[in-house]
C-alpha cells in the first residue's frame, strides 16, 4: 500500500529544495508545477483550451507565462477561467503518476495545497516553513522580484501559521542539514505506518 505525503510551503520556504531531498532519498516525487509545465508546452493539453480562453498567449505553440500573466494581472478575474481548465488536468497528470507507481511512499509536491483541497489526497502533510523575515528576504533576492509582486503571491496563499497549524510536520530550512534530518525522519515514519498497515 503506498502512502501519500503532501508536501507544501508558500512561495521562499524552501520547498523545492526539501523535494530534492525526498527525491534523492529515493522516493517518487510528483512535482504540481512541473506538471503545469508540461501542460503549458508545445503539445501540452492546455495550450489549445488556454489559448481559447485567453486568446494570444501562445508562442512557438506553447503558452507564454509572462503573456498570460500580464492577462491574469489586467483581468485577475481570469484566474478562476484558467483553473478551471487547468485543474482537472493537472489531475489527470497526478493521478497516471500514483498509478503508475508501487513504492512505499510517494510525495506530492503542491504549492497551494490546502487552498485547492489537495491534501484530502494525502495520508499525511509536511509543510516547509522559514520565518517571514528569511523567507521575503530570499524571494526577494529574486531576478526582477519586487515586494508588491511578492505581496500578491502571498495575497493568494494561505498564511504559513495556518499551513503549520495543520500540517503534520513542520519541515524548518534554516540550513540544508536540518532540513535533510527532518525529511529523513518523515520517510522512516511514514514507511513504518504503512508497513504497519499491511
Amino acid at each position: 500500500m503506498t502512502r501519500i505525503l503532501g508536501l507544501t510551503g508558500s512561495v521562499g520556504m524552501g520547498k523545492s529544495t526539501t523535494a530534492a531531498m525526498f527525491a534523492a532519498e529515493g522516493v517518487p516525487v510528483w512535482d504540481a508545477d512541473a506538471a503545469v509545465h508540461r501542460l503549458y508546452a508545445p503539445g501540452g493539453a492546455a495550450v489549445a483550451p488556454v489559448e481559447a480562453a485567453f486568446p494570444g498567449v501562445t508562442e512557438n505553440g506553447a503558452i507564454s507565462r509572462p503573456l498570460l500573466k500580464e492577462r491574469l494581472a489586467a483581468h485577475p478575474s481570469g484566474f478562476d477561467r484558467l483553473n478551471a481548465i487547468v485543474h482537472p488536468l493537472v489531475a489527470a497528470d497526478r493521478a497516471a503518476f500514483l498509478a503508475a507507481t508501487n513504492a512505499p511512499l510517494v510525495v506530492l509536491d503542491i504549492p497551494l495545497l490546502y487552498e485547492t483541497g489537495g491534501d484530502v489526497l494525502c495520508d499525511r502533510v509536511a509543510v516547509v516553513s522559514v520565518p517571514a523575515d528569511i523567507q521575503r528576504a530570499r524571494v526577494l533576492s529574486r531576478p526582477g522580484m519586487t515586494a508588491e509582486q511578492l505581496d500578491t503571491i502571498l495575497a493568494r496563499q494561505m498564511p504559513d501559521a495556518e499551513k503549520r497549524a495543520r500540517a503534520d510536520w513542520v519541515i524548518e530550512t534554516l540550513t540544508l542539514e536540518g532540513a535533510l534530518i527532518q525529511v529523513r525522519r518523515i520517510i522512516d515514519e511514514m514507511i513504518g505506518e504503512g508497513a504497519g498497515d499491511a
